[in-house]
């Protein structure tokens, strides 16, 4: 029986294009993901760090926003790992499933 992806004999060609397909739609969640991470560091970390907008950034602010930052992205990496570790447990008890 076939599907949108090819069947379980699948061509060679078949095969490739469907594994292109897998990476092409990973890199665009994980542009998706950065782009998320961006601007909830701009939002959030501009409502933490800067109280008073002005046309420059004072000492205080830039450590801040650079704290600021790099607790987002150091939270961010730790979650990503963990997930990644998740769903490779997944996929090694159940075999036949998978992205």
């Amino acid at each position: 029986m076939s599907s949108l992806f090819g069947s379980s004999g699948a061509t060679p060609d078949m095969a490739a294009r469907k594994e292109q397909m897998k990476q092409s739609i990973q890199q665009e969640l994980a542009i998706a993901n950065a782009q998320q991470l961006i601007n909830k560091i701009n939002e959030n970390c501009f409502a933490k760090c800067i109280s008073k907008p002005s046309t420059s950034l004072t000492s205080s602010q830039e450590t801040c926003l650079s704290q600021c930052m790099s607790l987002y992205m150091a939270a961010f990496d730790q979650v990503s790992r963990s997930y990644v570790s998740r769903i490779s447990k997944e996929r090694g008890a159940a075999p036949g499933i998978g992205l």
